[in-house]
């Protein structure tokens, strides 16, 4: 069952959510605490994440032609306009803004590597060991969250799921026409731009800034244009 690691992500980020919930009798001033312990540890794997680019370049033009496109988009605006048509209908439970904890749960378990080299796996050889591992993750980190930022962190499983199960259902396509040698650079350069934005997240979480990292999610697609178009001309001119 290809979608079974997808299932099994999407389940834990729920399980981690309700635990966190149960847990929301934490002090007030613990919970800033731990806000900023969350947000400065998001920092430091996002920034270990953006030192694996071999051209930095790419990650740069990436992240400014991805902001200019989703500024246009405005996707952050249309995800927390989803966040709160969702907080319309289940009620806000006075503890964070389920808009806030859908918004940045999503943004904090689709980027990375993990979800895309996971996903393949488990479409194109049916291991799920990747995608076990990041379920670990993105429940413990789901608890955590929950305790801050409210309930909004349980409908993040939703885009995990679509996400992730869309990328096993057509695995053995992107297997079958995209060279192992483009993957693998598209792989690290994407790590590389999705850390920039992870640490951004971070800022927010700390309060230092209001950085609409949404906004910069196109740019994971102008890292794939950009290395398919150096690997085509390396390939055909050198």
């Amino acid at each position: 069952m290809f979608l079974l690691g997808t299932l099994v992500n999407g389940l834990l980020i729920i399980i981690g959510t309700l635990i966190g919930k149960a847990l929301n009798r934490i002090p007030e001033g613990m919970k800033v605490t731990v806000m900023y312990a969350i947000g400065m540890s998001v920092m430091v794997l996002g920034l270990q994440m953006g030192l694996k680019s071999e051209n930095f370049l790419i990650v740069i033009i990436s992240l400014v032609v991805g902001a200019v496109t989703g500024e246009l988009l405005k996707l952050e605006d249309k995800l927390n306009d989803l966040g709160q048509w969702l907080e319309s209908k289940v009620g806000s439970n006075g503890k964070g803004s389920i808009s806030e904890g859908f918004v940045t749960a999503t943004l904090i378990f689709v980027i990375g590597a993990m979800a895309i080299l996971g996903a393949l796996d488990s479409g194109i050889r049916g291991d799920h060991d990747v995608l076990y591992m990041k379920s670990l993750i993105d429940g413990f980190t789901a608890l955590i969250l929950t305790t801050t930022l409210g309930i909004g962190v349980i409908f993040s499983a939703v885009p995990v799921m679509l996400y992730e199960g869309l990328i096993a259902l057509f695995a053995t396509q992107i297997d079958r026409f995209v060279p192992q040698a483009l993957m693998d650079q598209f792989i690290v350069e994407m790590t590389a731009t999705g850390g920039v934005m992870i640490f951004a997240i971070g800022l927010n979480l700390t309060g230092m800034t209001k950085i609409k990292v949404a906004n910069l999610l196109p740019g994971i697609v102008i890292v794939g244009i950009i290395v398919t178009i150096m690997y085509n001309y390396h390939r055909f001119f050198q």
